[in-house]
């Protein structure tokens, strides 16, 4: 019912839905006043929610919100009817199509929107003609779902939250799910640790996650593969493999073992940084363990070389038979609510929904025959190639609930390039740094406004229902991107749904990992992918019998290590970057969060005693992180917390603009960008009132999803 305390003029009420921020999918509600309350769900059982869900609701009646369409005119944002701003958009994207054909258009998804959103979106552009369409998980975990898609033959979680509970260790991996994914550590990690689970923990410095850890690898960012061989070779070496499950259910042991034999492993710890004989516990720690379970995050992922260092990851689990069991697996902790949704329901450039190649034909036959029209065959451009390319081959672009022009590296040159667009429409709640380079921006809808499903981090599929009426003339995304199809294909009725649960029967029928799924199945709680529509189950650990591959065995690989793009010259640090527990990627939700704000603090550049007293540092001082790609400012936070030679900051507020300074080589395989490496040097600020350079002003930035 609504709240007569409500000093808006909107509507509230309170239903189950599911928080917007990380990946763990906790179950909120509207509690009055303004706040959210979290409610008993399938992930938070007993009710909880972290400092992010309770102030959720802060972003949906914040007084910034978009309520009417802008459009561009003579250089400045004029309100406009949305019959005159749908006008425009169709015009603009259609000329752009005409002229240049439908792949000179890039479609950007959104992870933090629903499925049924996203499965109308890259339809759109599918049946536009264009495989041209991406979401952030191009961003955080490509090279994850690279690696394991490749080797096991699906990118997603292989085991559950639950039964992490199962593990006797559990290797965590560039991730610090303590302040990322709060819930999951401490209903799901730590009971398992103080159940007498070992706790090894591989990160540049020491976290929250770090406290509960019985190991800690404080590697250097960027040598993954040499402290991930070592571990093997111990592994090895030491006859912690599982012989049995090597001989029935992997290939390629042999070349393996002669690649591990040649691993001097002190000399490996030695280039990672880190004290051999800890290498050695956390392989015993891992190979010993009945079960052992391995997570991994962003630490891993976003570098040059991230499908590489999840491939030796991979290693582990298939050396000591820890796939296919409960307490086992590899198991990627995604950042956005429904990054995994938006993956799955074919937001990426190279797959259909369902994850199914856009170069297979029999896949396309089978959407065509939904769609009345088949899929181009060529996968499209991933959406950091296509900012690349902006105003050459890629002359427009529709901005779905994302904020490419600061959540991509070195993100001036990308802000600069959305400014050699013939054309780019935005959907957003806010007027962030990328719609500022707009010639239309549509007002969308907050979570809390919306219905339809998301898809967690182990793979459930959970109902939104909404908790707030919309602001002012904005209108349900659900509703924008359906009226885009109808005005941009010639295909009009392939967008006549009658809502979101209709959009989700057709994905059911498209995607075969969400086949049997309904409405009423998900109901309060939810249905799992896989799913076994003749059994009405969910699959909840993957590849027991054989992968998803279809194979029986999965192939052992040799992984070389690959250096970081970004050489150090004599006197830079190395500059790696992430989220902390009071903030959460681009900061379009986050900053305008009057709680969320009060929490942060000042954002600061974590630095080494001995890295700062050699540059005459000292703590809370103003300093200087520059590089070629441009320079921010910060507050130093002197602390030995980070590893010396490294220097750490977050990546959600202008100031600092962490991505002014990320570089944008790539991961071969994976096209993701290297967030977790850059050379900077790092000096005293010359003034106390700060002047930053490329960071600018305005929205923030992110690394991830």
């Amino acid at each position: 019912m609504p709240d007569p305390s409500e000093t808006s003029e909107r509507r509230f009420e309170s239903n189950p839905t599911v928080c917007p921020f990380c990946g763990v999918g906790c179950s909120v509600e509207y509690a009055g006043r303004g706040s959210a309350t979290g409610v008993e769900g399938p992930v938070n059982g007993r009710g909880e929610i972290c400092p992010k869900g309770a102030a959720a609701f802060d972003v949906v009646d914040h007084g910034d919100r978009l309520t009417e369409p802008l459009v561009e005119h003579g250089g400045t944002f004029v309100t406009a009817p949305w019959s005159e701003a749908l006008d425009r958009v169709a015009s603009g994207i259609g000329e752009v199509v005409e002229e240049h054909g439908a792949d000179a258009v890039q479609f950007f998804a959104s992870s933090n929107c629903t499925n049924e959103e996203n499965y109308v979106l890259q339809k759109l552009a599918r049946v536009l003609g264009t495989n041209n369409v991406d979401n952030c998980a191009r961003l955080c975990h490509a090279s994850t779902v690279a690696a394991m898609s490749e080797r096991f033959g699906a990118g997603a979680m292989t085991n559950t939250l639950d039964d992490l509970g199962e593990a006797d260790c559990i290797f965590v991996n560039g991730a610090n799910p303590a302040e990322q994914h709060p819930v999951a550590f401490r209903s799901y990690i730590l009971p398992a640790v103080r159940d007498g689970a070992t706790l090894v923990h591989v990160d540049p410095r020491e976290n929250d996650t770090t406290e509960a850890a019985d190991v800690h690898l404080p590697l250097r960012p960027g040598t993954d593969i040499q402290l991930l061989n070592a571990v093997a070779a111990v592994l090895v070496e030491e006859d912690l493999v599982d012989e049995g499950f090597l001989a029935e259910r992997t290939t390629g042991f042999d070349r393996l073992r002669e690649h591990l034999a040649g691993v001097d492993v002190a000399a490996s710890a030695e280039a990672a940084g880190v004290d051999p004989e800890t290498v050695r516990e956390a392989a015993r720690a891992y190979g010993e363990a009945d079960r052992a379970a391995v997570i991994t995050g962003m630490g891993t992922s976003q570098h040059r070389c991230g499908t590489d260092n999840v491939h030796a990851l991979l290693n582990l689990a298939l050396l000591t038979g820890n796939v296919g069991r409960p307490g086992t697996g590899v198991n990627p902790l995604r950042g956005q609510n429904n990054v995994q949704g938006a993956s799955d329901v074919g937001g990426l450039p190279g797959v259909l929904p369902g994850y199914e190649p856009v170069t297979d034909p029999d896949a396309r036959e089978r959407v065509a025959d939904e769609w009345g029209v088949e899929p181009p065959a060529e996968p499209g451009l991933t959406e950091v190639e296509a900012t690349h390319r902006f105003g050459d081959e890629v002359r427009a672009a529709v901005v779905f609930g994302e904020n490419p022009a600061v959540t991509e590296p070195n993100a001036t040159a990308v802000a600069s390039a959305f400014d050699d667009l013939d054309f780019c429409v935005v959907i957003d709640l806010f007027e962030t740094r990328t719609a500022e380079h707009a010639d239309v921006v549509l007002p969308g809808s907050a979570w809390a406004e919306k219905s339809g499903t998301v898809t967690n981090t182990d793979r459930r599929v959970m109902r939104m229902r909404p908790n707030a009426d919309l602001p002012g003339s904005a209108r349900r995304d659900f509703e924008i991107l359906t009226e885009l199809g109808r005005r941009l294909t010639d295909r009009p009725e392939e967008f006549a749904y009658d809502g979101p649960a209709d959009a989700f029967d057709e994905l059911t029928r498209v995607a075969p990992i969400y086949e049997g799924m309904s409405y009423a199945g998900i109901g309060d709680g939810y249905q799992r992918w896989p799913f076994d529509a003749e059994a009405g189950t969910g699959t909840d650990v993957l590849h027991a019998e054989t992968f998803a591959t279809g194979e029986r065995t999965a192939p052992l690989a040799v992984v070389d290590a690959v250096p970081p793009a970004d050489d150090l010259d004599a006197g830079e640090l190395t500059l790696t970057t992430g989220r902390v527990l009071q903030h959460f990627n681009s900061g379009a939700l986050s900053r305008r969060s009057d709680r969320l704000m009060a929490m942060r603090g000042e954002d600061v550049l974590q630095i080494h005693p001995a890295d700062a007293a050699e540059r005459g540092i000292e703590d809370g001082d103003r300093v200087t992180v520059s590089n070629e790609r441009g320079t921010v400012e910060a507050a130093a936070d002197v602390t030995p917390a980070v590893r010396e030679g490294v220097a750490f900051c977050t990546f959600h507020y202008a100031e600092p603009l962490a991505n002014a300074l990320t570089g944008d080589a790539l991961d071969p395989a994976a096209k993701i960008p290297e967030f977790k490496h850059s050379a900077v040097a790092v000096e005293p600020a010359a003034s106390a009132a700060g002047e930053s350079g490329a960071a600018g002003e305005g929205d923030a930035a992110a690394g991830d999803d």
